[in-house]
């Protein structure tokens, strides 16, 4: 039972890291590539760096931000994973806490999308806001997440507090 444990732990562990380091690479993507795209479709994207530099913004630094943001997640995840089994923590603990890094993922894409797009809404004819459908798919898994703490929460309580009437009842 306890090699078990721990083989779930593992997976739970790496499916939770693999799973965060995917959401921060579409955050990533989305934010310096495919939005910028999406705001000025009548343009490649190195022309629109190209307007953004010369209207005296910088790239570099807009792409650095998204990259620090997107790196803060997975860093976080590789810390929980590697927390949650060195401490032998449950699974379901384990898994919380890639849930709560995938919620904060959240604030996270908001933050993201503010560097090169607002350099692309104050350079080119266009709004600040999302320009695709990736943004609303990083903001729904953040919710996905953040509501599936309290199941995961609760239906461990509810196992754990059967499995503990069933010992009391084989006992007596």
């Amino acid at each position: 039972m306890g090699n078990t444990r721990g083989a779930v732990r593992i997976v739970v562990a790496v499916v939770g890291v693999v799973v965060v380091a995917a959401y921060a690479a579409l955050l990533a993507v989305n934010a310096l590539v495919l939005d910028p795209l999406a705001a000025v479709p009548e343009a490649t994207l190195p022309q629109i760096h190209e307007r953004i530099e010369a209207a005296g913004m910088s790239v570099a630094g807009d792409v650095r931000g998204v990259v620090v943001v997107a790196s803060i997640g997975v860093a976080l995840a590789i810390a929980a994973a590697v927390v949650g089994l060195a401490a032998r923590l449950p699974a379901t603990v384990v898994a919380v806490m890639h849930l709560g890094v995938l919620a904060a993922g959240a604030p996270a894409t908001f933050q993201s999308g503010f560097w090169l797009g607002m350099d692309v809404a104050d350079t080119f004819p266009t709004g600040g806001g999302a320009h695709t459908i990736w943004a609303g798919v990083l903001y729904l898994t953040s919710l996905a997440a953040f509501v599936a703490i309290p199941v995961v929460l609760a239906v461990t309580a509810v196992r754990t507090r059967n499995t503990q009437r069933q010992r009391q009842l084989a006992a007596g």
